[in-house]
């Protein structure tokens, strides 16, 4: 029988990485290295290792609804991070990486220590398991910006796929690239080497621009 969390069921505030507002919902679950919060509309699926602080609401006696059923679950089994992932390869998700934006689409493959996610903007993405800040699976009825199967097919990745993260960057060497979703204009451009810990890009006036592996959270072939 698993150890039940003080804070479950209960209304809780949560500060995670790269969000400057608090999250608030009911404590739903909480395990080894996930839990998850339903903010009365949507359910969040959030990595503990982004989490900050987690700390009841002081405003509970406001905040008053029912739970719906979750839509995915490992019955019988403790909830974890990679379970949550291979449950939601399919389904309509949004996902939080960095900045002020979400990312819509599908996850397609869960690898070592990355996924692949499809999104009808950036297409495929290939996201560092480290750097998923939280997961939203959406009904199954819905779908993104409301388009059709025919507008907004689920293809197969047109990356020969490797293990590991750091494997996947060596395999683009050579490629125009966009880490982190081009947030920063030094983040764009010709990926030249993987050496180590350090990655070298080509950026668009030719100079060369070195970035720790470590921080790189997400890369796409626009």
């Amino acid at each position: 029988m698993k150890n039940r969390h003080p804070l479950l069921d209960r209304q809780v505030e949560l500060e995670i990485s790269g969000k400057v507002a608090p999250i608030r919902g009911k404590l739903i679950e909480f395990g080894q290295d996930i839990l998850v919060i339903h903010n009365g509309t949507q359910f969040l699926y959030i990595p503990l290792i982004h989490l900050q602080q987690l700390r009841a609401s002081t405003r509970e006696e406001e905040v008053i609804f029912e739970v719906p059923e979750m839509p995915f679950e490992p019955y019988n089994e403790p909830i974890s991070y990679r379970k949550i992932l291979m449950n939601a390869k399919g389904m309509f998700s949004e996902i939080y990486i960095t900045g002020n934006q979400s990312i819509h689409g599908y996850l397609t493959t869960v690898m070592n220590d990355f996924f692949v996610f499809y999104s009808p903007v950036y297409h495929t993405v290939i996201i560092s398991l480290h750097h998923l800040k939280y997961l939203i699976p959406y009904n199954p009825n819905v779908t993104p910006y409301t388009l059709t199967p025919e507008q907004f097919p689920l293809k197969p990745s047109p990356l020969t796929l490797a293990r590991t993260f750091d494997q996947q960057l060596r395999k683009l060497i050579g490629e125009f690239v966009v880490l982190d979703l081009g947030e920063n204009s030094n983040k764009i451009g010709v990926l030249k080497s993987v050496d180590q810990s350090m990655i070298e890009l080509a950026t668009a006036s030719g100079n060369a621009v070195i970035l720790h592996f470590d921080h790189v959270k997400t890369v796409h072939i626009p």
